[in-house]
């Protein structure tokens, strides 16, 4: 029984003076604590004969993402009985007796499903809203390639092996054929699951999220499955937090076993992993290929896998390995002149609706002018739908002006970028979309893209930092949306979405986007300011942070989580600047300023190698507890030194960021564990 079942009593019977008179009136149990039928001996109860009620289950402890996927479970119609202590459930009863009674405990519906969603990446399904459009191949283009999947898919192609893997550099449209052929699939039954990472979705690169994903989409349809899998969540409810290969035999191995695949229909569905490179982790990468590799070299699952990526050297030397060469067949997707005719239909199209939204007329754009944006385009989609997102750019000065532009933009760049180097060109375009953001804005800008990208917060959090309102924040990033989109107009509820993965790429490398880049001195520079920031709100008295000033206390706890975490940044060590400012922080004072509800995790080990090797025991180290009268033995992560010491509460690799207050009775704050 849950621990708060004590407050549900079962009610002692109205002048009951003997117990096989009357039945024992059942307790009402609200929802959504565990049904329980209770089967008495002899017939002092009477059961119902009524089917067990489906209840909702309660709030998983990690929730998953506001924004699901439309494939929600229903719930399965049986859950196995647990043991219960009956008394729990008669705690403060009385007046009544039970003759030799039987409890029997069945556990919410679809518990075990419902955990194993919260363990799942539904934003990265393919008909997830928080993909909503999702990318894929314009009507009419990629036809072959589409066509190449499906037929191995169905089994009539020359590819026979179990895996399919499409690579292919960024922008070439590997996302578009993955989401065409999904949607292909999906009505003649033939798509068990699907992945779309993204490195620029936060809820989209998680490898431990993998197979937990997969195997509650298979769960969605296949009853029997899904009954199975139930069932092992309940029982293991940390299955879903294990290694990947323990994941990928407890979730998808052993309850397949366990299905007549054959009835299930579940025997050569597609299982479509698609940017596996946007996984977190090349290690991790790695490892997924193996295992799934593994599998289809014994047959212990009876899908087909089609993964689609970009070349990288980790996944090449993987696939080329003699464990998985053998099981899988490649297709290059490559930037190709060949698809000229596809872009020119593309363009054409798009151009169509522009002329209807604005009234313009049939004979713009020129077929000169399609015909250079085909040649100029060279085969890369990405370059060609970012061209016509900046053509529609609503603020602006219209659609004949932004073209315009483009045009100025390609008699100038063809010499710096070279004869048809479409990849290199679409760096150039990037700086385009920069450069035209007035300069006080265009550092707004690049803070919002700095804070997301490298300290993965959420929209309302970089507007609470930067002091913006969600009409500031909106109006900020309306500067660069033919790179991006902000998803629901309430801050609170918004996202960030990019349309490609290139674009965070090309601001982060200081190679490619110079003295644009989010990295480097811009990065130092951001770190120092809300460093000087820190200082100045500590100095103050800690009444700063009373009921009062709610909003400040949210302000000063994000800007603090965003200064560690950018401490955190690997290979990005501070400078000694920053670093001797940092010695002499007040920790003592940090937490106290954040309100008892803000709790965040900061990776010790991560803060401590950034700073230079001579200051680092200054700043942060693990030592004895210096706190007088503490017990505990073992070394503890402690903050700064000598009267700005500051021992906080303590986690695996690392501390919270939290407001400490008193700690539990009889134990010092080191011994706090989350």
């Amino acid at each position: 029984m849950p621990e708060n079942s004590a407050q549900y009593k079962v009610p002692a019977p109205r002048q009951t003076p003997l117990p096989w008179q009357t039945p024992v009136s059942s307790p009402h149990i609200p929802l959504p604590l565990p049904q329980l039928i209770l089967s008495l001996q002899p017939s002092v109860l009477t059961p119902s004969t009524a089917p067990a009620r489906a209840l909702p289950d309660p709030e998983p402890l990690n929730p998953a993402p506001p924004t699901l996927s439309p494939d929600i479970l229903p719930p399965t119609a049986f859950s196995p009985p647990r043991h219960v202590h009956a008394c729990e459930m008669f705690r403060n009863a009385h007046d009544f007796v039970l003759n030799n009674p039987q409890f029997n405990h069945y556990s919410p519906a679809a518990f075990g499903i419902k955990d194993l969603l919260s363990h799942s990446m539904p934003d990265a399904f393919h008909n997830s809203s928080a993909r909503y459009p999702p990318p894929k191949c314009h009507l009419g283009t990629r036809k072959d390639y589409i066509a190449l999947v499906t037929d191995w898919a169905l089994g009539v192609s020359d590819h026979k092996e179990p895996i399919l893997w499409m690579r292919g550099p960024f922008g070439v449209g590997k996302s578009a054929v993955a989401q065409s052929c999904a949607e292909a699939l999906a009505p003649i039954n033939k798509l068990a699951a699907t992945l779309f990472f993204s490195r620029s979705g936060t809820d989209r690169d998680d490898p431990r999220r993998i197979f937990t994903s997969i195997a509650y989409q298979v769960a969605a349809i296949c009853p029997s499955f899904r009954e199975i899998v139930d069932r092992c969540m309940i029982d293991d409810p940390a299955l879903a937090t294990k290694s990947l290969s323990t994941q990928f035999e407890d979730l998808l191995v052993h309850p397949l076993a366990r299905v007549n695949i054959t009835e299930s229909d579940l025997d050569g569905r597609v299982v479509i992993i698609d940017g596996l490179d946007e996984c977190r982790g090349t290690a991790a990468q790695c490892e997924v290929i193996e295992v799934i590799a593994a599998s289809a070299r014994k047959r212990t699952t009876p899908f087909r896998w089609f993964i689609t990526s970009r070349p990288e050297d980790a996944i090449i030397r993987t696939m080329n390995s003699v464990a998985v060469s053998s099981v899988h067949s490649r297709i290059e997707l490559p930037v190709s002149r060949a698809i000229d005719h596809e872009i020119l239909t593309y363009l054409t199209d798009e151009f169509k609706k522009i002329r209807e939204s604005y009234s313009l007329p049939e004979s713009w754009p020129s077929e000169e002018v399609l015909a250079l944006l085909v040649e100029r385009g060279a085969g890369l989609w990405i370059y060609v739908a970012t061209m016509i997102r900046f053509i529609r750019d609503e603020n602006s000065y219209g659609p004949k002006d932004q073209l315009c532009i483009v045009l100025e933009f390609m008699k100038g760049v063809s010499t710096k970028a070279g004869v048809d180097s479409p990849l290199a060109e679409m760096d150039f375009f990037y700086i385009l979309i920069m450069q035209r953001i007035p300069l006080r804005l265009r550092t707004t800008v690049r803070k919002i893209l700095l804070l997301y990208s490298l300290c993965n917060l959420v929209p309302v959090d970089i507007a609470n930092i930067l002091g913006l309102s969600a009409e500031q924040f909106c109006h900020a990033c309306a500067s660069i949306q033919s790179v991006m989109e902000l998803q629901d107009t309430r801050l609170a509820f918004m996202k960030i979405h990019f349309y490609h993965a290139s674009f965070l790429d090309f601001m982060m490398d200081l190679g490619r986007s110079e003295e644009l880049c989010i990295c480097g001195d811009f990065l130092i520079g951001y770190r120092r300011e809300l460093l000087a920031w820190l200082h100045e709100a500590c100095s103050r008295s800690t009444d700063i942070i009373s009921p009062e000033a709610e909003s400040c206390a949210d302000h000063y706890s994000c800007v603090m989580l965003c200064f560690w975490r950018l401490c955190e940044v690997p290979a990005h060590q501070l400078d000694p600047q920053t670093a001797m400012s940092v010695v002499d922080f007040p920790f003592n004072k940090m937490f106290g300023l954040i309100p008892d509800s803000f709790l965040s995790f900061i990776n010790a080990d991560l803060v401590r190698y950034n700073f230079p090797t001579n200051l680092r025991d200054k700043i942060i180290r693990k030592d004895k507890c210096p706190i007088p009268g503490c017990t505990n033995t073992k070394k503890v992560w402690i903050w700064g030194h000598g009267e700005n010491e500051l021992v906080p509460s303590q986690r695996k690799g690392g501390f919270m960021a939290m407001n400490n207050g008193d700690p539990p009775a009889g134990k010092c704050i080191c011994q706090v564990q989350y």
